[in-house]
């Protein structure tokens, strides 16, 4: 259950990026955010003519899978310490469990012992 859990986290945030990377481009393409560097590349007429959007995009991209690799790696810290605490605890129980099985077998040993001499 928790892997799905992950996995749609992870997917959404994915799917938020992408959102957020096609809403960029729309607003770029429609106010010209970088007007100077079409000014720049008007010199170049085989220059691409949406490198303004294209830039902001990738920008926008860039920041996006930084803040969800960022998200991830908090999950994956909080998780391994998670898994660290849970072994800790298995290696106690065990540890428990070893140390009450040598109990009781040498109880049971005293036992035999004790019924073989009467």
């Amino acid at each position: 259950m928790r892997n799905k859990r992950r996995t749609t986290t992870a997917f959404k945030d994915l799917l938020v990026i992408f959102i957020i990377t096609i809403i960029i481009f729309i607003i770029s393409y429609f106010f010209n955010v970088f007007v100077y560097l079409m000014r720049l590349f008007q010199e170049n007429p085989k220059a691409i003519t949406w490198i303004d959007e294209i830039i902001v995009g990738l920008i926008t991209l860039s920041v996006s899978f930084a803040v969800f690799s960022w998200r991830r790696w908090l999950e994956l810290k909080k998780e391994t310490a998670l898994r660290l605490k849970l072994q800790e605890e298995l290696i106690r129980i065990a540890e428990t469990k070893a140390e009450t099985e040598r109990i009781i077998s040498k109880q049971l040993h005293c036992e035999v012992e004790e019924r073989k001499r009467t």
